[in-house]
């Protein structure tokens, strides 16, 4: 399963992009929000990770959607607006997935920091799962707000993933995935606590077939 962030174009059109701005991921500058299509479309987004991506565009969505579903991975959709934006990127990064993905064997999942963003997101379509993403130490009324939400689980950061809070979790009925763990050995004892899944950085040591990892 693989996750990226999404936000929205000047021009409301959601594509892939984790920071705020274009500089550090592209040969251009400018803040990604303030940008259309047509101006990301001329940038390159390969050549800062290696020549051998030179003059990669900017992936849209719908790029992404069609490469997963040709190769049977199953995604999850950060949802990562802009400030401000956040009813308008939920609402927008929703209905795409929910066209992109229509008829699909899993379909997938959402999630945010925010819960502005997971709110439009549930309005616009709310037959898509999602999940709430938490920075720092998950907060005592935790249960409450997912339900608000109407999300399945949460995203906690693996520096505040205890023994005793992820049981917590698991034991109310909600699924749990940890963010960012990058050592084989931290990843096997969290699934062995019963986490769902865990995010890495490191695909080549954090991985289904690594001895003593156990895909779910």
């Amino acid at each position: 399963m693989v996750e990226f962030d999404v936000k929205l174009s000047a021009d409301g059109l959601p594509f892939l992009l984790h920071d705020d701005t274009v500089d550090r991921t592209s040969n251009g500058r400018g803040t990604a929000h303030e940008l259309d299509w047509r101006a990301l479309g001329e940038m390159d987004f390969g050549s800062w990770h290696g020549p051998e991506f030179a003059g990669e565009p900017a992936p849209s969505l719908y790029a992404v959607a069609r490469c997963t579903r040709a190769r049977h991975l199953h995604c999850n959709i950060e949802i990562k607006p802009a400030a401000g934006q956040e009813t308008a990127t939920g609402a927008a990064v929703a209905r795409a997935a929910a066209r992109l993905w229509a008829g699909a064997g899993l379909p997938p999942l959402l999630s945010s920091f925010s819960e502005t963003a997971l709110e439009a997101a549930r309005a616009a379509a709310p037959g898509l799962p999602r999940a709430l993403l938490i920075e720092g130490p998950v907060p005592a009324d935790w249960h409450a707000r997912l339900q608000g939400l109407g999300c399945i689980g949460l995203h906690i950061d693996t520096q505040h993933a205890e023994q005793a809070t992820v049981r917590d979790i698991l034991g109310r009925g909600a699924a749990v995935a940890v963010w960012t763990v990058n050592d084989p050995a931290r990843a096997r004892t969290l699934l062995g606590w019963g986490c769902q899944a865990v995010f890495t950085d490191e695909l080549h040591l954090v991985r289904a077939d690594a001895p003593g990892l156990v895909s779910r």
